[in-house]
């Protein structure tokens, strides 16, 4: 098992910028991707970013260039910097971990989700 712990969230204005982090626990060596994921119109989630084991990073088109994510050396912990914040990405933010290392901006490739954690945009 492993367990997953958002942090970070809160209320910024437009413009502005915040950094979340998920802490992973238990069988983390068994991870190779981590990444974040938010509501959407029309979709359960939305893929934000993801990054593997290896070093490979993905983004979403809506955030490239706005958003960094990164993992720390014992790759337990990830974080995602989001710059340029817009309030339509007012959402709740959830870190997932899975084994996979391909398709990972599908959602149903990872095993293991938070409890998010809110971000919410101000105009």
């Amino acid at each position: 098992q492993v367990q997953l712990v958002e942090s970070g969230g809160g209320l910024v204005q437009a413009g502005g910028s915040l950094r979340l982090s998920c802490a992973a626990s238990g069988r983390t060596f068994s991870m190779n991707t981590m990444a974040w994921f938010r509501p959407a119109p029309g979709k359960e989630r939305e893929f934000v970013a993801a990054s593997t084991w290896i070093g490979v990073v993905v983004y979403a088109d809506s955030v490239k260039g706005r958003f960094t994510m990164s993992r720390d050396n014992a790759k337990t912990t990830i974080y995602l910097l989001m710059n340029s914040l817009k309030p339509e990405e007012t959402a709740a933010y959830y870190c997932a971990a899975g084994t996979r290392l391909t398709n990972v901006m599908n959602q149903s490739i990872y095993d293991y989700w938070g409890q998010g954690t809110q971000v919410t945009v101000s105009s």
